[in-house]
């Protein structure tokens, strides 16, 4: 396409809107964009390794006692603004038989446990004897965090055999998995006895939503590096070396999420709404800017040549997903040039035009990895947002209320449930439920699967259908809400739900998630995406690896100065020599 069909395209005819409106939530809240969603600057992870470096946090090993083979304990401190916490990191020998990711395992290679305070003799003892167990241990009010993980044995025993020879690994194996260990679960917020969330919220280092998890798991990838070091000075310490810092960034956590994560963004819509909220008003602004720079654009397209190098090193055996990574690959280009073009003539060019460009050429995939690329182009517009604020998600219902009202709200809020048709609609094909065993939610097929009558109540477009249809069949718009709830309890839990979401369209996924076309897959990753994971690589439409704190900079490099510019991580260069002897 040449520079006037571009420049004269209706669709980016917008040049005069220097104060976008934020994307609507038909756009943002539907499974295809949200199973699509990058982390951000605004992402968990990135925000707390940003305000660890500005706010000077010291963590530290304060003890370490490993054998040859790299088992015993090791003790981090962490203090900031004059809290302190340890990290207690258990690592034992794990049979390879004994060595899975499925929930059903009993035995990790590594444990661990973020705690308040210093742990005494006697703390240690209990930790000992408890955090290995998990969730099967005792655990109080003074244990934050508990998580686990297994080695990726082959980048394990790879990292331990180069650094022990006095080389460094070829950095092209971390190209399918990145990563020394990965977590199969990271508890926190009262499960198993630890610390309820409100406890950590009247904090100042774990107010923000997961951020003592997040530094649980920060803590536990610097122990993988150190570990992999531990042992292979102790194999051969006349000549074993240390990790090259360009593989210590590149390497992350690897982190196996099953469908248990999926109905958070559920039951949580007031945090959701604040998630999604918080990034497209980020967007919003990054839009409205008037005046794009020459190294704004010149930035972009370095940055979207990163994200096609990091997406064509995504390894992934899931159709679906292998699918889409290539059309975003094939995409990219296109909207570089589409860049390139509409940048020609900066004292008309407004990023607003690239992005409603985009929306009508390529993929919802590619927009979105544009959307995340944009976030990165202006810190100072984007970084006070904080998307992780304590939010009470309490559902209030408003008793006074009219029915006529509440069924204009319905209408006008929740017409993406009511637009098809009840006899067409697919309420029936799935089932979430709780296990028995795990208590961890599960998806059946009703028509196949017993387990319906413990059927969770996640069906809210279905649950607002029947709502409709109770409050239409009504015909009394001044009956008050608390005599409408009191004839039909059946329906307080949504009226409760319609009511607190009020100006708060972000809240609710708006597709039907009994319907037989409905992936899992696509709530868990716009969840991990929030919190800043990458590398999505789907088992199957019921669980996914992920890599967490990929690029991150490493413990000792957390300084006020620090560039913070580590989206779309790509294997680094093999040709980096290694940083002396370990």
């Amino acid at each position: 396409m040449n520079d006037e069909a571009i420049m004269n395209d209706d669709s980016v005819n917008i040049m005069q809107n220097t104060h976008p409106a934020l994307r609507s939530a038909d756009v943002t809240n539907r499974t295809e964009r949200l199973g699509a969603m990058h982390g951000t600057r605004l992402s968990f992870v990135r925000a707390l390794v940003r305000r660890m470096a500005r706010d000077q946090w010291r963590v530290r090993v304060a003890h370490m006692e490993l054998d040859d083979e790299g088992y015993g304990v090791c003790i981090y401190s962490i203090e900031a603004y004059g809290e302190r916490y340890s990290q207690v990191i258990f690592s034992q020998h794990l049979d390879a038989a004994e060595r899975t990711d499925r929930v059903i395992a009993q035995k990790w290679d590594i444990t661990s446990a973020l705690i308040c305070g210093v742990p005494q003799p006697g703390d240690l003892e209990r930790l000992r004897a408890n955090v290995p167990l998990q969730e099967a241990g005792r655990l109080d009010a003074n244990d934050l965090v508990l998580c686990r993980a297994n080695k990726s044995v082959r980048n394990f025993d790879h990292v331990v055999s180069c650094l022990a020879e006095g080389r460094q690994p070829d950095s092209s194996v971390f190209e399918r998995v990145g990563y020394l260990v990965r977590t199969t679960a990271v508890y926190g917020n009262g499960k198993f006895g630890i610390a309820d969330y409100p406890r950590i919220a009247g904090t100042r280092a774990f107010r923000s939503g997961f951020s003592a998890q997040m530094c649980a798991v920060y803590v536990l990838r610097d122990f993988s590096v150190r570990l992999a070091e531990h042992v292979a000075v102790r194999r051969n310490p006349r000549i074993a070396v240390k990790l090259a810092r360009s593989c210590r960034r590149y390497l992350g956590v690897g982190n196996a999420t099953g469908l248990g994560m999926a109905p958070f963004l559920i039951r949580h819509p007031l945090q959701l709404d604040q998630w999604v909220r918080g990034r497209e008003t980020a967007l919003a602004r990054v839009l409205a800017v008037e005046s794009v720079d020459a190294p704004a654009t010149t930035r972009a397209q370095a940055l979207l040549a990163r994200a096609a190098r990091h997406i064509a090193q995504v390894h992934t055996d899931h159709p679906r997903e292998a699918a889409r990574n290539a059309v975003i690959v094939g995409e990219l280009p296109i909207i570089q040039d589409a860049l390139r073009r509409l940048a020609a003539t900066p004292e008309a060019f407004h990023w607003d035009m690239l992005l409603a460009w985009t929306g009508e050429r390529v993929s919802s995939a590619a927009q979105e990895v544009l959307v995340a690329v944009l976030l990165e182009l202006y810190p100072e517009l984007v970084d006070s947002i904080d998307c992780g604020a304590p939010v009470d998600d309490t559902l209030r219902l408003d008793s006074d209320m009219r029915t006529g009202e509440l069924r204009q709200l319905v209408e006008d809020d929740y017409r993406w449930a009511l637009q098809q048709p009840s006899a067409l609609r697919d309420d029936t094909h799935f089932f979430w439920y709780r296990s028995a065993e795990k208590e961890e939610p599960r998806l059946g097929v009703r028509d196949r699967e017993p387990g319906s009558e413990r059927e969770l109540p996640l069906d809210i477009a279905r649950q607002v259908g029947r709502l409709h249809a109770a409050l239409h069949a009504l015909r009394d718009d001044d009956m008050s809400v608390a005599e409408f709830v009191a004839m039909h309890p059946e329906h307080r839990a949504i009226v409760r739900r319609v009511q607190t979401l009020i100006g708060r369209p972000y809240g609710e996924i708006r597709e039907n998630l009994l319907a037989a076309d409905t992936l899992p897959i696509d709530l868990m990753r716009a969840k991990l995406a929030m919190f800043g994971a990458s590398k999505f690589d789907p088992k199957s439409n019921l669980w996914v690896r992920v890599t967490l704190f990929q690029g991150a900079p490493t413990l000792d490099e957390l300084a006020a100065d620090m560039a913070d510019d580590w989206i779309f991580p790509c294997v680094p260069d093999s040709n980096e020599r290694g940083i002396g002897q370990a």
